[in-house]
């Protein structure tokens, strides 16, 4: 306990460098503790401060806390900030792990006490037996289907609803299912019967927390031992729990609330997963007692960064948004981000890649430089732009990595090894060497070749000897058989290793990740917001799943430090026809001095026929240069001529409407499209479509209703 006490001792006169809210946050009693924790706000810093103020106080042994968060990668960048502390590495001390792993660790020592001398494997990936399901239940077995599925299947278990119960539950709650959902339920019913095999049980990542939560419930001798051990618990990333992993914790926990968790419920952005932001939006009143600290203090961003994230999130709306951080900044002044139009998608890409020259020519580390889109078949247009402009890459979270032939040759060179007899109890450092070893035969060597494609080649190979360094250290215990289900889990999540480069990745797999220059790109209607959320009109068909993609966008604005540039094409192929239209989270965005800061119409032209007519002032002609000044028909210095009592009766017709339907107002009409009808006071089905906002689909609906407020209102005046 010594050396926890000095570490500690050191740890407390560090609270002098917090700043007061983080502070508020670790010295904040033994009990529930909520801490809402924006981008870039020092949460990992605070939460691992908190865990040394309770050790040091002597509310809690350092053995007896256990923190947890999602990833790999974030429980260990945890253990390494308590390692500094004095707080993680040895037995005896705290414990940060996944939810996964922590739940692994559990199930081995109790489940002799709770099944018996059963075997069980914890199976390395999905897609052979869901093959087999699939087959079974007469759908596709390819790759793409496979992933479907097993989506299904995930999504199923983390939301604790059972095969039979699969197929009702997804129609109640709108879920857009691969397949119908009885032959989707019958492949997650084929699936978990043949995990039960002769030679024992077969379990899955969620069967690990399954077991582990039933084994706390059903068997008081085990939930005793349990909390005996563990008195104190930390949740990291709490707005992306599943009802499945609450249920472990609250298994954990048991009638105890000695519980901190940090979260952000406008970075919930994981809900096809399962995922809810709920529990975290309910600790309050879940502990009554709780105190709840807000973190809004960006140390990532520069201000100008910070203030069009607060822009973006600040037009969300729904319940998660009255949760919304406002950040400030605490950097120094940085560039303005950039906003740029392009032609096609090979345009755009063809001028990121030039402009991260650019900044690679200034000094900016390629591993420092981040190019984000919404889907990952949109990095394909981008890998080709960077190896013509000799850029070196990587893609996170595509199957490109695990795909290459060299590292498919690397993994079947560590399999062969680990088949050997005279195979060693390679762990920790011993384990790397084995690695290096092994990989020297498919082309590891110790100095970098010369030559594009040899160093692409070697670097990945680096890359698998960095991450076995990194698993070795996070988990001692690792041997090569597990380091080989963790690679054929990452190679089946598309979580490949860091490797050099400037990286493309995708909006979710850039989720707690930051870089000094990111590049949003494909930020069109269609993409961002992706085309399911929209009608076939472009009108909203699920606006919980638009407000999703909006945080979606402001997670990927709150990566980058300061430079940060927004880009969209207006069409696909390059002399393709420009049908496409910049994302409407951009409405307002975009300054009104920027080149691109003209609105781009619906046209079906090619390139040789007219050019683009931009809209224009409706009173003076002049072209319309913002959002907001084509919303409503005129620029911003021609004079309003609104019709205020028919401003009002729109109004209230609106909320009468949207009580109706039980929708919000703005699902009807927005603000300025009221405000556009009353100063156009439009007479027939033609002028009302006239007004931006107004398609098809709202002609159809409101249409009839809209005119007739209209006449009643003008009427009088004739």
């Amino acid at each position: 306990m010594e050396r926890v006490t000095a570490a500690t001792t050191q740890a407390q006169l560090r609270l002098d460098d917090l700043d007061a809210e983080q502070a508020a946050a670790v010295r904040a009693p033994r009990g529930p503790v909520c801490v809402l924790a924006g981008a870039g706000t020092g949460k990992t810093r605070t939460i691992t401060h908190r865990i040394a103020h309770l050790v040091s106080a002597g509310h809690v042994r350092a053995d007896q806390v256990l923190s947890v968060t999602f990833t790999a990668r974030a429980a260990g960048e945890l253990r390494n900030r308590l390692r500094a502390l004095g707080l993680s590495g040895e037995a005896g001390q705290v414990q940060a792990r996944t939810f996964h792993a922590a739940a692994l660790r559990q199930l081995k020592y109790f489940w002799p006490q709770v099944v018996g001398d059963v075997p069980w494997r914890l199976i390395d990936g999905k897609f052979p037996i869901v093959a087999q399901a699939a087959g079974r239940a007469g759908l596709p077995t390819d790759t793409d289907s496979l992933r479907d599925l097993i989506s299904e299947i995930e999504w199923a278990k983390g939301s604790l609803i059972a095969p039979e119960d699969y197929a009702g539950e997804v129609g109640r709650r709108h879920r857009d299912v691969p397949y119908e959902a009885k032959k989707v339920s019958a492949v997650y019913t084929y699936y978990e019967a043949l995990k039960n095999t002769p030679d024992g049980l077969l379990l899955d990542f969620d069967d690990l927390l399954l077991h582990t939560a039933a084994a706390l419930e059903d068997y008081s001798s085990v939930a005793e031992e349990f909390r005996g051990r563990y008195r104190c618990f930390v949740v990291d990333e709490y707005q992306d729990v599943t009802p499945l992993q609450q249920r472990v914790l609250d298994a954990w926990l048991g009638d105890r609330d000695d519980l901190t968790v940090v979260g952000d419920a406008n970075q919930t952005i994981y809900s096809f997963t399962g995922a809810s932001p709920s529990f975290l939006l309910d600790f309050s009143r879940r502990f009554p007692e709780a105190t709840v600290v807000r973190l809004e203090r960006d140390y990532r961003s520069t201000p100008q960064v910070v203030s069009l994230a607060n822009r973006v999130i600040g037009a969300a709306r729904g319940r998660i948004a009255g949760t919304r951080l406002q950040l400030i900044g605490q950097r120094p002044d940085g560039p303005e981000p950039a906003f740029a139009e392009y032609d096609d998608e090979p345009a755009e890409a063809a001028a990121v890649a030039k402009a991260v020259a650019k900044l690679l020519g200034k000094g900016v580390p390629a591993a420092e430089i981040a190019i984000l889109y919404r889907i990952n078949a949109q990095s394909e247009v981008y890998e080709q732009a960077l190896t013509e402009a000799g850029i070196p890459y990587q893609v996170r979270g595509g199957e490109g990595f695990f795909q290459r032939p060299e590292v498919r040759q690397a993994v079947s060179a560590l399999r062969t090894a680990a088949n050997r007899d005279d195979l060693p109890d390679a762990r920790g450092a011993k384990l790397v060497t084995l690695v290096r070893a092994a990989l020297a035969g498919v082309g590891l060597t110790k100095e970098e070749p010369v030559g594009v494609q040899a160093r692409e080649k070697w670097a990945s190979l680096v890359a698998l000897v960095a991450l076995t360094e990194e698993l070795a250290e996070a988990e001692p215990e690792l041997d090569l058989s597990g380091l080989l289900r963790e690679l054929a889990a990452r190679a089946e999540a598309r979580h490949p290793p860091t490797v050099q480069g400037v990286t493309l990745a995708s909006l979710h797999a850039a989720k707690g990740l930051e870089w000094d220059a990111v590049f949003l790109v494909g930020l069109a209607d269609g993409t961002m917001p992706i085309q399911h959320v929209l009608g076939p009109d472009s009108t909203v068909s699920d606006e919980a799943a638009l407000e999703e993609e909006r945080r979606l966008l402001y997670v990927g604005v709150t990566r980058a430090r300061e430079h940060l540039q927004l880009s969209w094409a207006l069409a696909r192929s390059a002399g393709g026809r420009k049908v496409r239209r910049r994302s409407r989270f951009l409405i307002g965005l975009v300054p009104d001095d920027s080149p691109a800061s003209r609105i781009a119409t619906h046209t079906t032209e090619r390139p040789s026929g007219p050019k683009r007519v931009h809209p224009t002032c409706r009173i003076c002609g002049r072209p319309l240069l913002n959002t907001q000044a084509t919303m409503l028909g005129r620029c911003s210095r021609c004079p309003a001529d609104v019709d205020t009592g028919l401003l009002e009766a729109l109004r209230e017709w609106r909320k009468e409407k949207a009580d109706e339907l039980k929708v919000p107002h703005f699902v009807v009409f927005s603000d300025t499209t009221l405000t556009a009808i009353a100063e156009q006071r439009p007479a027939d089905d033609r002028a009302l479509v006239a007004i931006p906002g107004i398609g098809a689909k709202k002609l159809q609906t409101y249409g009839a209703d809209v005119l007739a407020v209209v006449r009643s209102k003008t009427a009088g005046q004739k």
